[in-house]
């Protein structure tokens, strides 16, 4: 890290790498992969939202996959939204991404602290628990997809896994991390996902197995210094890998005051009238980026009339 003066006072500035992420093909098409580090974004997360470091570690997970199926969306203003809701005391956790590298996210209960797991890492599986992973992609038809599944064991890289094969059918392999510094900020995070193709061999399929079976983890990858190409080209490496494209990544909140008025207007005369009997300005907090939008009895007399 650097610092400098700002303002009369010191300003952090990070000399970390740019977030981003890659998508690639190997084999001949017959398997295709995306990998990405996403440090920034997910200490960004951190900050906005106090995080302890395992409700960090599970935000962290949820963006870099939601992130890395974000952007195989196709049309501009498509989005996905992934949410684990679990019986453990996180409660749930939402990430949603769109097809531009932009993700943004939010954990119920940012406040958990457990003990270590069994091998000595953040208990992600048992802040979160037994629930569900549920995927809704808004991709401007008249009905989102929603694909859900139970969760498997709530460390979020492995209910993604069967997500793929039980709601898309498509063999895959997803590898998810975040690693904390002594301070308790994000020292790394990223992730990838490694999918068959329909028609793949049986000797890639063997292959492949073989070499995801010798991965130590995401956040040993990372700490070693490797990029997303590098963790690619250690799966993939003797696959014929291809790197197709490159996006930068970042933590982005689109709400507006513009926009949280319509959803104002969208509950309904009923419970507007009911704010304005209050006689009092509102307050409407963005989940998100915890942004604040307060609205005035007139101002909210003004929703109510465009309501109609």
């Amino acid at each position: 890290m650097m610092q400098e003066q700002a303002n009369g006072g010191i300003r952090i500035k990070a000399d970390y790498k740019q977030d981003y992420l890659v998508r690639a093909t190997a084999k001949n098409g017959q398997i295709r992969a995306f990998a990405c580090t996403t440090r920034n974004l997910v200490e960004h997360a951190r900050q906005i939202h106090h995080t302890f470091p395992i409700c960090t570690a599970a935000l962290g997970r949820l963006m870099s996959a939601a992130l890395m199926m974000g952007i195989d969306l196709k049309g501009e203003g498509d989005t996905l939204t992934v949410t684990v809701r679990g019986s453990g005391p996180i409660k749930s956790l939402t990430a949603t991404a769109d097809s531009h590298g932009h993700v943004k996210g939010f954990v119920a209960n940012p406040s958990v602290l457990l003990p270590a797991n069994a091998i000595g890492h953040l208990n992600v599986g048992g802040a979160i628990g037994s629930g569900t992973l549920s995927v809704i992609k808004d991709v401007g038809l008249k009905e989102p997809y929603i694909g859900q599944v139970q969760l498997q064991t709530g460390e979020i890289a492995e209910d993604f896994t069967y997500y793929f094969a039980a709601s898309e059918q498509v063999p895959s392999s997803v590898g998810l991390g975040v690693l904390m510094s002594k301070e308790n900020t994000v020292r790394q995070a990223g992730g990838f996902i490694i999918q068959l193709m329909p028609g793949a061999e049986e000797a890639v399929i063997s292959e492949l197995e073989k070499k995801l079976g010798s991965i130590q983890s995401v956040t040993h990858m990372l700490d070693e210094g490797m990029s997303p190409e590098d963790m690619l080209k250690f799966i993939l490496g003797d696959m014929d890998l291809e790197i197709n494209d490159r996006t930068d990544v970042s933590f982005e909140c689109n709400c507006s005051r513009e926009r949280v008025s319509r959803a104002m207007i969208s509950i309904g005369r009923k419970e507007l009238k009911a704010l304005i009997d209050e006689n009092k300005s509102q307050d409407v907090f963005c989940d998100y980026c915890e942004k604040h939008y307060y609205f005035s009895p007139e101002e909210l007399h003004q929703l109510y009339e465009a309501a109609k």
